[in-house]
């Protein structure tokens, strides 16, 4: 298990915020966190721990009058620690280039591939024929519905009918060489993991995956590293304390580097 890290950009500044609360129209969301620091402040934390694969997420649409500000925040963040993190949020065929440009070791896909509740396969192969699956970055994030999860799009409001199985997992890993799942009914909500999905992608063991949701202390650390068989990455938002949360950002790593270190992995 290696801890991915995040930093997250709304409206230009550092937050952290419900998921599922996130909304285009008036750049709203409920917020947990609101960092007085520059994204670049915490990449340069990242970079001092030489963490691989941390997330830079823009938050806000391409459309918003915060887009700008908030890509300038993540450009700095990636230049102060280039090619050693990912960076997501509003990422095409037009403008991967330009994140990889700016110091991204991947990108990370989701509105462009996922959207207006289907999948849109044509921009998904363009994507990977073009930007190289080994630097593509797949969200698959899903939501909990009638016991399966599905993946869902728009800002995780519209369900698609693709539920997210093996044979899901199969059919997306030839495009990509990692997958970013959000388990968005417990993102930011610190409220314990989705060990249902947990335990569906420790099963399933082709290409990295990292979790995102609801990790809030070290027995949801133990359950994930346990459930998910020890393969499944971990991003931990509002529940850290460099974003205002109890869990200790050194611990954290040192748990996730002695469980990495104890299992040889």
């Amino acid at each position: 298990m290696q801890f991915r890290p995040c930093i997250d950009i709304h409206n230009g500044m550092v937050k952290q915020i419900v998921g599922s609360s996130l909304r285009d129209t008036g750049d709203t969301a409920a917020e947990n966190f609101v960092a007085a620091q520059d994204a670049s402040y915490f990449a340069d934390i990242y970079k001092k721990n030489r963490i691989e694969g941390a997330h830079v997420i823009l938050l806000n649409a391409k459309d918003s009058p915060f887009y700008e500000r908030t890509k300038r925040q993540a450009f700095a963040a990636l230049a102060a620690y280039p090619h050693h993190m990912q960076a997501g949020g509003g990422i095409t065929l037009e403008n991967a280039q330009e994140f990889l440009d700016a110091g991204a070791g991947k990108v990370i896909v989701t509105s462009y591939v996922f959207r207006d509740g289907r999948v849109c396969e044509e921009n998904l192969r363009n994507l990977s024929r073009t930007v190289g699956k080994e630097r593509l970055v797949l969200d698959v994030s899903c939501r909990e519905k009638n016991g399966a999860y599905y993946i869902v799009t728009d800002r995780w409001q519209k369900f698609t009918d693709v539920v997210l199985n093996a044979d899901a997992l199969d059919y997306f890993a030839e495009y990509c060489s990692e997958f970013l799942v959000h388990a968005v009914d417990v993102e930011g909500k610190n409220s314990g993991i989705e060990e249902n999905l947990v335990r569906l992608l420790g099963e399933w063991n082709r290409i990295p995956v990292t979790y995102a949701g609801g990790v809030h202390s070290y027995e949801d650390l133990e359950k994930l590293d346990t459930l998910g068989g020890g393969r499944i990455h971990v991003t931990i938002g509002s529940a850290l304390d460099l974003f205002g949360g109890n869990l200790c950002f050194e611990e954290v790593l040192k748990w996730c580097r002695d469980r990495e270190k104890l299992c040889g992995r």
